[in-house]
């Protein structure tokens, strides 16, 4: 049975960070590539104007999916309550695009901030995690009452010391105990993390709702040393 796989392209490849200004370059090129969604990546949500947005993508026959930016200023693992807040007006930000745009979900790796890679005791690394179960639960309450999801990314030990690989994901969104939490996964992140990109998808299951893929070296797939074959059998296989 072929599976039913609905193509896009992120907006990363080309700029950032992605603005109002780059609808009529971008969308008419992405639409001649011949994909069927745009992942706006979106860092700074004051400089897009989602009317504009929705318009671009209605003509040139698009979709969207909304991926969230998690700098240092947006930490739901921070000690500091004020960096919380500043993420939570983010995300909402960014599931109000999603209710705008009829996407589904907003993905990324909102637990914690990006580039936060650290050696730290098993206290800290606990006060962590149970921060970031604590404020995704709100997260997840904030995307329900909109009807959608959020999609948690594992990232590579250099840019996480939270979450790595799908077991660690999976363990995440347990502890959340919240039907609105679900799993995007990146190839790049995981020809790092996993010791076969095949059980990891195996093991996300109907929990995946979203997966980035590139080379080992964020090149064009096919490219490079990326395992195609085992990428294509998880998926086949769920």
């Amino acid at each position: 049975m072929p599976l039913n796989i609905t193509y896009g392209v992120s907006t990363w490849l080309w700029t950032s960070p992605f603005e109002t200004a780059n609808i009529r370059e971008l969308l008419p090129k992405i639409a001649k590539m011949g994909f069927d969604v745009v992942e706006i990546a979106v860092e700074d949500p004051s400089v897009i104007n989602i009317t504009e947005v929705k318009k671009g993508l209605q003509e040139f026959n698009l979709n969207a999916i909304i991926c969230g930016a998690f700098g240092p200023g947006r930490d739901l693992t921070h000690e500091d309550e004020t960096f919380h807040k500043n993420c939570f007006s983010y995300i909402e930000a960014c599931l109000d695009f999603c209710v705008e745009l009829g996407a589904g979900f907003v993905g990324g790796p909102m637990y914690s901030a990006v580039g936060k890679a650290r050696m730290v005791s098993p206290e800290q690394r606990k006060k962590e995690w149970d921060l970031a179960v604590k404020n995704l639960r709100i997260v997840c309450t904030m995307a329900e009452k909109r009807g959608l999801q959020i999609a948690l990314e594992p990232l590579n030990r250099f840019e996480s010391d939270l979450v790595n690989t799908v077991d660690d994901v999976l363990r995440l969104i347990d502890d959340i105990n919240h039907p609105a939490a679900a799993v995007m996964l990146d190839g790049f992140h995981m020809n790092i993390e996993e010791r076969s990109i095949e059980d990891a998808i195996i093991k996300a299951g109907d929990k995946l709702i979203h997966l980035q893929v590139s080379e080992n070296y964020r090149g064009t797939p096919g490219t490079g040393q990326a395992r195609w074959e085992e990428l294509k059998r998880g998926l086949e296989t769920i």
